[in-house]
């Protein structure tokens, strides 16, 4: 699936940039500006578009990705609660520690 949406984000980064051209030479004449400005605008969609696919999730959406991993880590947690009080203590606070130093990085 990588390679797919890396080719993709190729192509439309290449039409991006012809698209770009053309409406930069379209907004060179006073008669054409109409027409250049639209075209411009949609290479800069095209643009951001590519850059988006190939992006990796968690750069994309940080507050979800975030939110996923402290919502498995308090899985892990809840698990850990199931022995003694001294040994849940200790493994309580390990994935509390785990869990921050999770969310530091």
């Amino acid at each position: 699936m990588k390679p797919l949406r890396w080719s993709a984000a190729g192509v439309l980064w290449i039409l991006s940039g012809l698209l770009g051209v053309v409406g930069l030479l379209l907004s060179v004449t006073i008669l054409l500006l109409p027409l250049g400005i639209p075209i411009l605008m949609l290479a800069r969609r095209l643009f951001s578009l590519a850059v988006r696919l190939v992006t990796p999730r968690s750069a994309r959406h940080p507050v979800q990705q975030t939110g996923k991993a402290v919502k498995h880590r308090g899985k892990d947690a809840r698990g850990v609660l199931h022995g003694g009080m001294k040994k849940t203590r200790r493994r309580a606070r390990k994935a509390g520690k785990a869990a921050r130093k999770s969310l530091a990085h």
